[in-house]
């Protein structure tokens, strides 16, 4: 039975696992627009140690990411996000307690220990077909992005009420909110990949980083969220220096880019019924670059900062939510938490060295300089989506699978997916589905043959 929208099980998994992230992540961003001018009373504030505290996350990911990957396609998705949920409410509750900036770097460092990017993403993967993925992965974008404007207009409020300790500790219970999520909605998948590609190996990893569709996409995630990171350490401070008072700034980000969420969809319309994710790729990139240049040049007006924000947000936007999408669709199959750990090491080394450049440049040249290097930055991204390419499409088919239990589930993907032409066989007990990636090898009699005699 094919279906052309989205099932029951994948509008559960987009909507639930973007809600573990969009926890997640908002517990990460609210404290990019407020730390440099509410983090003024700690011992040793800088602006590099602002900018330092805010991307101290982005080492710890980064360095975890991978390992995380691998881990989450050996031992299960569900383990290793409910362990790093738990350890990103520790680090919350350290940051809390702290008065030095030194440790509120440690706090969030051990933030970045609970490394689930990876996982979260390679469980939407598992559960959702190759033709919707790109729906189901564009929600968990959305839902990202509908979590930082949150933060932005939460941050501020809860740091002017309750200060950054109240922020932290608020981070440590979306945390635990989180693990009730993935403990409560979302589904257990599975997944069977042909020849034991499951477990990723250090050889398989080197061909997912010499792969160049990959390394463009790594490299832009990378490119973006230190762009991200480092503006947000200039930003605040420039925007009191044009007039606009730290308890005001609420106002401005939060529609901003509630505005620049509704400009960024017709980005994605468009590029799925053409089919030109090229394209809106460069469009993104070029209206972010032409953001970087207006906050550069008119640093001291507030309205075309104001107006520059809007840009920024929207290109940031559709490329957030695009690029996880097209890494699933790239990478090998059976590997998707390796590949996933790839990318999202990408991002997370960004937003560490963001927030380094970001803190350092303001210091030397000023907050108009971190914006021209941003800005620098973005162009090389431009000149690497030339090579880019659209990912092949395989065709998918839901069947009917009655599994009894784990056991008996995991049989009917194993065998399913040794018949020719399956890429990929996903059995979900909840659904009563079996989900087949497949090419033109495939024979639709063999794959019911064999639920017939497992069944």
């Amino acid at each position: 039975m094919a279906k052309n929208g989205l099932s029951g099980i994948e509008k559960k998994v987009a909507f639930s696992l973007a809600s573990v992230f969009g926890l997640r992540m908002m517990g990460l961003f609210m404290i990019m627009p407020v730390f440099a001018l509410y983090g003024q009373h700690l011992e040793g504030f800088s602006p590099l140690w602002v900018g330092i505290a805010i991307g101290a996350y982005g080492l710890t990911q980064a360095c975890l990411q991978i390992p995380m990957g691998m881990l989450s396609d050996k031992y299960g998705r569900k383990p290793i996000i409910l362990g790093g949920l738990v350890i990103f409410a520790i680090g919350s509750i350290v940051a809390a307690m702290s008065d030095h900036i030194y440790g509120v770097v440690f706090g969030r460092a051990l933030q970045g220990m609970g490394a689930i990017a990876a996982a979260v993403l390679a469980l939407a993967a598992d559960l959702t077909r190759d033709e919707q993925r790109t729906k189901v992965m564009a929600i968990i974008g959305m839902c990202i992005g509908f979590s930082f404007a949150l933060s932005l207009l939460a941050g501020p409020i809860v740091a002017q009420y309750a200060g950054l300790e109240g922020l932290f500790f608020l981070t440590a219970i979306l945390a635990v909110l989180g693990m009730v999520i993935v403990q409560v909605l979302v589904p257990n998948p599975v997944s069977q990949a042909p020849k034991g590609d499951t477990v990723a190996t250090p050889t398989k990893l080197k061909r997912m980083l010499m792969d160049p569709q990959l390394f463009r996409l790594d490299a832009g995630i990378f490119i973006l969220h230190l762009v991200l990171t480092a503006v947000f350490v200039a930003l605040p401070l420039d925007l009191v220096d044009a007039g606009l008072v730290k308890e005001k700034h609420w106002m401005l980000y939060f529609p901003a880019f509630i505005g620049a969420f509704f400009l960024m969809v017709p980005l994605i319309i468009i590029g799925v019924k053409r089919n030109n994710t090229k394209t809106m790729f460069q469009i993104s990139l070029m209206i972010m670059m032409l953001a970087l240049a207006a906050m550069g040049f008119y640093a001291d007006n507030l309205w075309v900062l104001s107006g520059a924000v809007v840009l920024f947000f929207t290109g940031f936007n559709y490329l957030e939510a695009s690029l996880p999408s097209l890494i699933a669709k790239f990478c090998p199959m059976g590997d998707k938490g390796s590949a996933m750990g790839v990318y999202s090491t990408s991002q997370f080394l960004g937003a560490f060295c963001g927030g380094m450049l970001g803190g350092g440049a303001y210091q030397l040249v000023g907050a108009s300089g971190v914006f021209f290097v941003a800005l620098a930055l973005m162009f090389v991204w431009l000149l690497l989506t030339i090579g880019m390419e659209k990912p092949v499409l395989l065709k998918t088919y839901t069947l009917e699978a009655e599994a009894k239990d784990r056991n008996h589930a995991k049989d009917m993907a194993t065998q399913l997916s040794q018949l020719a032409g399956v890429a990929e066989a996903i059995v979900v007990i909840e659904e009563k589905a079996a989900y087949l990636k497949v090419d033109d090898q495939f024979d639709l009699r063999e794959a019911r043959a064999v639920l017939g005699s497992v069944s």
